[in-house]
Parts: C-alpha cells; sequence; structure tokens
C-alpha cells in the first residue's frame, strides 16, 4: 500500500507541476487515446502499479487543466495544496462521516470549520451548516429547510403529510435565477414552472420594486452573484420588502464569498438577514471537488428536514451529527479539505485571495476595453463578459482562443448579446498569467 501511494504521490505532483506550462485543453490526440481506458472488463485481478500507471498514462494528458491558473471557463477553483493534502489525508483515513460517536475526528473538523465560516461570512452564530456535493443540493437543503418551516406555520408536517393537500406555498426567484435553485426546487416537489419570476435590472439583478405582495406561505429567492455578471442582488432591500414572514434564501454559490473582501463586501450587505444560505467551497475558497455548504438560520427546521434515526445508529452525542444536517447518511469527511484551507489561509489569506482575483478580473476588462473590444458588465467582482463583435466573430473568438491553448474562456449569451465569459477564481492565478492570457486574447482576436 505504502508503494502503491507514493507512486500516486509522484505522478499527482508531477501532474500539478506541468500544469503552469501545458495547455489548458487536452489535446484531441490525448482524448481520443482514451479509448485504452475503455473495453470490457478484465476477467482477473490487475496489478495495482500497472493499473495507476495505465491511469496516469491516457487519463492526466486528456484532462481540462481546471486546477491551473489559466482556466477561466467557469467558477471553477483550483485545490490549494494544504487543501488538497489534507484530502488526501481524509480519503486515507475513509471516514462515513455521519454520527460523531463512530466519526469523532471528521465530525469535530467540520464542526469547527462550520463555526469559522459562519464568523469569516458574517452570518448568525446559531446558524446551522451542511455538507454538501456542491450549490445544487446546498440549495436544495435550505429550500427543504424554507418548505418545512413555512408548511410547520401553517400547519401542515410536510415531512410527515408530504405535499398531498398541503397549504399551497408561493416561491419568488428573479430571472436571472441560476438553473440549481430551478432545479432544487422541482426536486422538493414545489415546481419549476409555478415560481413567480420577477425581472431584472441590466445586470442581472432582481428588481426589489416588481416583487408582488406576498401572502404566507411564502419563499423568496435572492442571488448574489450572477454568474455572468456577478452582480449582486440588494438582499436588505428584498427583506424590507417582503417582510419576516417570508422565508428569504440567498443562492450565494460564489458571490457570498463577496462578505470578506472589504472592497466588495458592500454588495452582499444584508446577507445576514436571509433565513438560508448556499454557496461552494470547492468555488472560490478553493478546495477539492465536491463541496457545497448550507446554512440555515433556524437549526430546529433544517434537522426536521433532513435528520435520520434507526435503533441500530448511536445518536446521541454530546456533538452534532452531520447526517442530521445532510441528505445522505453515507457521504466522505469533506469539511476537512475546508478546516485545512482555512487555516492555511487565516482570515487574511482569505481576504486577500478574493481581493486578487476581483482586482485580476478588472484588469480583463481594462485592458480588453482598451483594446476596441466591448465589456458588456459591470465588473462588479471576477466575471468579465466581452464581445468581440457580431456572434459569430465571437464565437469564432472562443474557439480559436481554446484551441491555442494559452488559456480557456467559454462563451455565454448575456440578454441577447453573444460573449467569452472571463471567472476569475483560482488561488493559483498570478498576475503575469492575466496578462499572458490577455495578451492572447488580442493576438486570437486580430487573427
Amino acid at each position: 500500500m505504502q508503494a502503491l501511494l507514493q507512486d500516486v504521490a509522484m505522478r499527482a505532483g508531477r501532474y500539478l507541476q506541468e500544469l503552469a506550462q501545458r495547455k489548458v485543453a487536452p489535446d484531441p490526440a490525448a482524448v481520443a487515446a482514451l479509448d485504452a481506458l475503455d473495453g470490457e472488463l478484465s476477467d482477473v485481478p490487475l496489478d495495482p502499479h500497472a493499473l495507476i500507471e495505465r491511469l496516469d498514462r491516457y487519463g492526466s494528458p486528456a484532462t481540462m487543466a481546471e486546477a491551473g491558473p489559466r482556466f477561466f471557463g467557469f467558477v471553477m477553483g483550483g485545490a490549494l495544496p494544504a487543501a488538497l493534502a489534507a484530502d488526501w489525508l481524509a480519503a486515507a483515513w475513509d471516514q462515513n462521516t455521519g454520527l460523531y460517536n463512530i466519526t469523532p475526528t471528521t465530525a469535530r473538523l467540520e464542526q469547527a470549520a462550520l463555526r469559522w465560516l459562519l464568523d469569516l461570512l458574517g452570518l448568525p452564530a446559531g446558524a446551522a451548516g451542511a455538507f454538501v456535493t456542491g450549490a445544487t443540493v446546498a440549495n436544495f437543503v435550505s429550500l427543504a429547510a424554507a418548505r418545512h418551516r413555512v408548511l410547520e406555520r401553517a400547519g401542515w408536517n410536510v415531512e410527515a403529510d408530504g405535499l398531498f393537500g398541503a397549504p399551497p406555498i408561493t416561491v419568488v426567484v428573479g430571472a436571472e435565477a441560476h438553473p440549481t435553485v430551478i432545479k432544487a426546487l422541482g426536486l422538493l416537489g414545489l415546481g419549476r414552472n409555478r415560481v413567480v419570476r420577477v425581472p431584472v435590472d441590466a445586470q442581472g439583478r432582481l428588481r426589489v420594486d416588481a416583487i408582488p405582495a406576498l401572502t404566507t406561505p411564502a419563499i423568496v429567492c435572492a442571488q448574489v452573484g450572477n454568474v455572468n455578471t456577478g452582480a449582486c442582488d440588494a438582499v436588505a432591500q428584498i427583506r424590507a420588502r417582503v417582510g419576516g414572514d417570508a422565508w428569504l434564501h440567498v443562492d450565494g454559490a460564489f458571490g457570498l464569498w463577496a462578505r470578506v473582501a472589504p472592497t466588495r463586501a458592500a454588495l452582499v450587505a444584508g446577507i445576514e438577514t436571509a433565513d438560508s444560505w448556499a454557496t461552494d467551497a470547492h468555488k472560490w475558497l478553493n478546495v477539492p471537488y465536491d463541496c457545497g455548504l448550507a446554512f440555515v438560520r433556524d437549526p430546529l427546521a433544517l434537522s426536521a428536514s433532513m435528520a435520520i434515526t434507526a435503533e441500530y445508529l448511536p445518536t446521541d452525542s454530546v456533538y452534532r451529527n452531520p447526517s442530521d444536517f445532510t441528505p445522505e447518511l453515507s457521504r466522505r469527511a469533506r469539511g476537512v479539505a475546508v478546516w485545512a484551507a482555512l487555516q492555511s489561509l487565516g482570515r487574511s489569506g482569505v481576504s486577500e485571495m478574493i481581493e486578487r482575483n476581483c482586482r485580476q478580473a478588472r484588469r480583463f476588462a481594462e485592458a480588453l476595453a482598451a483594446s476596441g473590444f466591448e465589456i458588456l458588465n459591470d465588473v462588479a467582482l471576477n466575471q468579465v463578459l466581452v464581445s468581440f463583435g457580431d456572434a459569430a466573430r465571437t464565437r469564432r473568438v472562443i474557439e480559436a482562443l481554446q484551441a491555442e491553448g494559452t488559456c480557456w474562456c467559454g462563451g455565454t449569451v448575456w440578454q441577447g448579446r453573444s460573449a467569452m465569459r472571463i471567472s476569475v477564481c483560482s488561488w493559483a492565478t498570478s498576475d503575469d498569467d492575466v496578462e499572458r492570457s490577455i495578451d492572447a486574447m488580442r493576438r486570437v482576436a486580430a487573427g
């Protein structure tokens, strides 16, 4: 076992070391060679060293360099060194982090990390939290707690009696709500199409004045960090508009981290007035996949919608049982990497990382605008939308840039305009990486 893990560590270290020099997108020939990993299952056991060598030989070259410093295609951070190392150790521990009495180390690490996160993000100290796969499930968990509480106030036990015959819930979202919120509403039986969609402004912010008068039970979903523009809804104003009876949820998959950046914190003013929050640690906190976070002001609402018990489970504990707050009973110890990331960065390091990425995004926008290209958004956070002309030319530039390999950006359509989207959220992105990428964009666009 030790020799095998040392082999893997050597191969992984070499892979990470080469990321900054290689093309971001894999070579088509490397992707085609993945056929070597397919085929029929062997009838006999294979030597672990041989299969790891094969996996590295064919798999590593065919990966997208998402962990590298010049991947700007989606809001995806790389893995901080301490977070990656801690994640490896947690994998070796192989703890099913559901019950404190069974896995005290990982349960305590998660409890500490949640407490630090509430403090760092300025959320209510008594709120409960859950480590989940990502923002999709974080939104699901938060909205499950919302569904429980608003129906309980109406005299209905949704966990026991389901939604058949339940009082109808009014659900309000902005027209730019992320698809993961809509998916979560569908999974919860609240409907993808029956929601009230409120119009947005030119940056994608929900128009507070357009929120209709609400009758209870009601759930309102706000957003901080539009996936295209980075714009943030005015949460404090939304709370004032809807009052205290409606449950206010904030989808902050990456925008919630603006809270720790002094120059950006005003964008998310008032988020502490909400009832629940969803974010990703594998985005701007830069921990390995997968790691999402759900926070709920009312711990009883969260545990009522998620808790599980059985005679064979040792649930009595002086510390929290993670399985009381997550959909899964069995799951990996996601909080270990978060604990390590927060410890390795400290409060100042988290703040500096967010500030640096925001500054780098502004540099992209300023340089591309100076080159004659149109920036379609106000660069509030880490997102930049750039048009190189009409839709066809913009698509050609994006495809050529992806093939050129210096960096990788994706395309989008923003309020009818085709654009290239630049998402800056990696701890590894240096100012030199930004300048190299700008030069590549100019060169490709001029070609």
